[in-house]
Parts: C-alpha cells; sequence; structure tokens
C-alpha cells in the first residue's frame, strides 16, 4: 500500500472520504486538528518590537495616502 498526504479544499470532501472509509477502500491515518485559537493571539509576540514598529507606520502612512488621494 501507499501512503498519500491530501489537502482538503472543501468540506464535501471529509463526506466522501468517511465514505471510502465505511467501503474499506482506505483508511484515514491522521486528523488534523483545528485550532480555535485567534491569529492575533497565535502571532502574538513574533516580530521584534522594532520591526513591528516600522510596520505599523508603514501601514499607517499607506492609509493616510489612501485618505487624502485625490482622484
Amino acid at each position: 500500500m501507499e501512503t498519500v498526504l491530501l489537502q482538503i479544499n472543501n468540506a464535501k470532501a471529509y463526506k466522501l472520504l468517511e465514505d471510502l472509509e465505511d467501503l474499506d477502500i482506505i483508511t484515514v491515518l491522521q486528523k488534523s486538528s483545528q485550532s480555535s485559537q485567534k491569529l492575533s493571539e497565535k502571532y502574538a509576540g513574533k516580530l521584534p518590537s522594532d520591526i513591528a514598529e516600522a510596520l505599523q507606520q508603514f501601514v499607517t502612512q499607506g492609509r493616510k495616502e489612501w485618505n487624502d488621494r485625490s482622484i
């Protein structure tokens, strides 16, 4: 037998995989667990503070330029 790693792009695919497993055509070895953790919590503190500050200034400047544009 061969082991294959799949990426599920549609929730309906889970039902298809469960049906194939019920028919003993495939075996699901491991299901990934979805974390209910917010992205802001997950990545909090990952950037050094000086880089985070520079990024925040860049975003603020971009928003200001966007709002001040004269089209």
